[in-house]
Parts: structure tokens; C-alpha cells; sequence
């Protein structure tokens, strides 16, 4: 294990480099030094008030801000806990409660910082935890995955082992703070000296031209994305000169995503990971790959400081060419979930000692020694880059004060994409209106069924599970 920490790996790179850009907005710049002191700044803030907190909520809109205020916590010693504004009230107040969030640094905490820095001691471990991302649970509520301070950092050394990233590099911000691409896109760059590059929520929600516009006008090198956004990517007539690199991540990628951006020039690679195992533990490039016959990619190799094993039921690995269960090793296996969720039973000790997380992904080894992704061993799924359990969405959708019953299903449109379809037994005079408004302010949108299909009564099974093979399939034509 390391002896690095997140924020002592930023201090070194703040020393060697102050001068260079760390964050860049549509409206300033702010460099290692000023990134530095406005961390300072915001843990001073907090310092003497409750000078150790195990656990702090960051509930920021995206910015140099939202940043430094993650540093300040990991500085502190304690583990941040990522939200998005936009997401339902009550999912922010069960994430911060269940972690037992000794406070919520906001925006308004963080206006008006007088950048005097204030030289407060340094108090993050290498095993002390970093953060808690939370995930979609087959429970009906959301489970906090806690990921330590090392796993980062090793993360960061395999990203520059495999990307060669460093100063002078700029990176694209692009992914929601809740999500393990964005560990990727902030710290993966500042501890190897690269700069992040956040353009403005108007320019977010843009248009994708407007996007590619910021990314020209910073001089962006590295875009980091869902393969929706490659795959939006290759219909445009041109893609920014500057760009170098693109990572996809988040769920499969296909040759149709890439055959115009494959030919510019560009490094495009696809990787693989669970936030279990800290971002990715695979990568592999696809431009100059030919795809698997399935029109998909392999995963590729373990990175570095990572063990990727196929295992059977039993734990024992499978022969080549055989079909296993994605298990990872290393450094990036997490400290495991929040609580004792039924999760749990995923992170497993060896007889050896070490430790290993059991993904539910089955794939196998192909002859030149790369990894191909097949599928779920169980029904979740990935939906925009996102897991959701089906059964989650479903334990919500019965929650609701005018619905008898429902249950929800995952389906597969033409592209090999997946969508949700709820089928319900609504109350006397339950309108659909209702049934979204509860559902959306429980769930995330890329929770959100696509589709809702009204039943008289849901066919079942002498043991009381829906019978699939009599539910009505609601097509969907494929698209990104």
C-alpha cells in the first residue's frame, strides 16, 4: 500500500507545479497554489467547529469550489459523501443520514472565501476512507460504497502508467459527481499535474456542438464519457484538434460508436470497472481493435496495481475461453458498503489474506489474453452508464399511495441498450402524473421507467413471482 494520500499527492504536485492551471472555467483559471489555499480556506471554516468528522456531505454545483471543498474534507481526515443538487431531496437526506454526515458543505458555505491561506496539519491516512459513492440496491435504497484514500492514488499511478497524462494535459469534466467517472476526470488528472476543465451548467446541458466549442476553446486533450457521448461524438463533421485521448466507460461500447472518430487520429479506449473496485481495473483500446462478433469490445487487462480473476461457482478459475465471473483484486477493491447490505457477500477474504470483489459480471479470457464482457449474472443493469436494480425502481413503484401492485422489468431495445417497463394495478383514480411525481422524487431520471403499462392484473407463478413470458413487451426502437 501506498504511503500517499489524495490530498498529500495534490500537495506535492501544488509545490512542484503552482503556477499551472489545476481548474479551468469559462470565466477563470485557478492554479495549483490558489486550488491549494481555497482548500485551506473552506477547512478552516469547518476546522475548529467540528474539527473531525468521519464523514462530510458535498451537495456543490460543479466548480473550482466543488473541488477544493473535497479536498478540505480529505485534508481533514474524513470522507466526502457527492451529490448533485438536482437530485431528489429525500435521496440526499437518506444518503447523508444513513452515512452519518457530521455536516453539508453547500455553494452558499463556500461564497465569499478570503484566500489567506491557513496552514491546518494535513490529517488524511492512506487507508482512511476517501469517499462514499452510492448505487442502486437490490434493498429499495441506494448502498454507499466506501473507497479508500490508497486506491485512489493507485488509481491515479495506473492512469498515468496507461495514459501517459501529465502537465499540460487538460481534461473534460463531464460526468455527475455521484459517479465514479468523475473520480476519474478530477483526481486522475490533478495528481499527475493535469488540469480539469468544467464548463458552465448552461454549456453541460447544451447543446453537444456547444460542448465540443468549450473543448476547442480550452484546448482540452482528454474527454472522458459514457459511450453515448462517443457515439453523439461520431456524427459530427469535425471533433476538436486538441483531443488526444477518449475514454469510455460506464457500459459497453460498440464498433458503430467509433467508425468515424477511429479514423481522426485519436486514442479511444474502453474500460471496465465497478465503483467496488475504485473507477476501472480494465482497459482497452478499440481504434485500432477490431470488435468481438457481437460488434462489442473486449475489456482488455488488468491496470496496474489490479488482479482480475474468472472464477466459477466455486471460486476456482475456468479455463481459457471459458465463461467466469469477473473477480478483482488489488489495490482498487473498496473498503466494501455502508451498514451490511446484502451486498456485502460480494467482497470476499482469501485463504491468503487478500481480498476480492465478486463484480456479477460473467466473461472469459480470449486467446490473446484480453478479457470479453458478456452479461449479468443477475438482473442489473446499466442504464445511460448508470446501474440501476430493477428491483429498486420496483420496491419504490410500491411505495405509492395509488398503486396495488407493480413490479419492473429491464428490456433490451435494437441496439443492445437497456430500458425499464413498469407494469402496475393503479387505485381508482390514480393518474400516471401521480405515479412519475412519487417515483421522481425518490429516483434518480435514469431510474425512471421509459414506460408504463397499465394491468387489470399481473399474471403470476404458484410461488407468487411474475410470470415474464405473459407480459406485454413494450418495443423501443434503438437509438442513443
Amino acid at each position: 500500500m501506498t504511503n500517499d494520500t489524495i490530498y498529500s499527492r495534490f500537495k506535492e504536485i501544488a509545490e512542484k507545479y503552482p503556477d499551472d492551471p489545476a481548474i479551468i472555467e469559462d470565466d477563470r483559471t485557478v492554479s495549483f497554489s490558489n486550488l491549494d489555499a481555497m482548500a485551506d480556506c473552506i477547512l478552516a471554516k469547518f476546522y475548529d467547529r467540528i474539527p473531525s468528522p468521519e464523514y462530510v456531505g458535498i451537495v456543490m454545483s460543479h466548480g473550482a469550489e466543488q473541488v477544493a471543498a473535497m479536498l478540505a474534507v480529505l485534508k481533514s481526515g474524513a470522507g466526502y459523501i457527492p451529490a448533485e443538487p438536482t437530485l431528489p431531496q429525500e435521496r440526499i437526506d437518506y444518503m447523508m443520514k444513513s452515512a452519518g454526515a457530521g455536516f453539508i458543505i453547500n455553494d452558499n458555505f463556500c461564497r465569499h472565501l478570503k484566500l489567506a491561506k491557513r496552514h491546518t496539519a494535513d490529517r488524511s491516512q492512506p487507508d482512511g476512507v476517501a469517499y462514499v459513492l452510492y448505487t442502486s440496491g437490490t434493498s429499495g435504497e441506494p448502498k454507499g460504497v466506501v473507497v479508500e484514500n490508497h486506491s485512489v492514488v493507485n488509481y491515479s499511478e495506473a492512469f498515468e502508467d496507461e495514459f501517459h497524462v501529465g502537465p499540460g494535459d487538460r481534461m473534460l469534466q463531464y460526468s455527475v459527481c455521484s459517479f465514479d467517472i468523475f473520480v476519474e476526470e478530477v483526481f486522475a488528472s490533478l495528481l499527475n499535474g493535469a488540469a480539469v476543465c468544467i464548463p458552465s451548467a448552461a454549456v453541460h446541458n447544451g447543446s453537444l456542438q456547444g460542448l465540443m466549442d468549450f473543448v476547442e476553446r480550452y484546448g482540452v486533450t482528454i474527454v472522458d464519457g459514457f459511450p453515448y457521448l462517443l457515439a453523439e461524438m461520431n456524427k459530427l463533421p469535425r471533433i476538436p484538434s486538441c483531443v488526444k485521448l477518449i475514454i469510455s466507460g460506464g457500459d459497453v461500447i460498440r464498433a458503430s460508436y467509433i467508425t468515424n472518430l477511429k479514423d481522426k487520429g485519436i486514442k479511444i479506449y474502453n474500460t471496465y470497472g465497478p465503483s467496488e473496485t475504485t473507477v476501472c481495473s480494465n482497459y482497452y483500446r478499440v481504434d485500432n481493435a477490431e470488435p468481438l462478433d457481437d460488434g462489442t469490445f473486449p475489456i482488455g487487462r488488468p491496470v496496474k496495481g489490479v488482479e482480475v480473476k474468472l472464477l466459477d461457482k466455486d471460486l476456482k478459475e475456468v479455463g481459457k475461453g471459458e465463461t467466469g465471473e469477473i473477480c478483482i483484486l488489488g489495490e482498487g477493491v473498496s473498503r466494501g458498503y455502508l451498514g451490511n447490505p446484502p451486498e456485502q457477500i460480494n467482497f470476499v477474504t482469501l485463504q491468503d489474506g487478500r481480498r476480492m470483489y465478486r463484480s456479477g459480471d460473467l466473461g472469459y479470457e480470449l486467446p490473446d489474453g484480453n478479457i470479453a464482457f458478456l452479461h449479468r449474472r443477475d438482473d442489473q443493469v446499466m442504464i445511460l452508464g448508470k446501474r440501476v436494480e430493477p428491483e429498486e425502481v420496483e420496491n419504490v413503484l410500491n411505495t405509492c399511495p395509488c398503486v396495488e401492485r407493480g413490479i419492473v422489468r429491464a428490456f433490451l431495445d435494437d441496439n443492445g441498450l437497456h430500458y425499464l417497463v413498469a407494469y402496475l394495478m393503479p387505485k381508482a383514480g390514480c393518474k400516471l402524473h401521480d405515479i412519475k411525481a412519487w417515483l421522481s422524487a425518490r429516483l434518480t431520471d435514469f431510474m425512471m421507467p421509459e414506460y408504463f403499462v397499465k394491468m387489470k392484473e399481473i399474471p403470476i407463478t404458484k410461488r407468487g413471482k411474475a410470470r415474464m413470458e405473459a407480459l406485454p413487451v413494450v418495443m423501443k426502437e434503438g437509438g442513443v
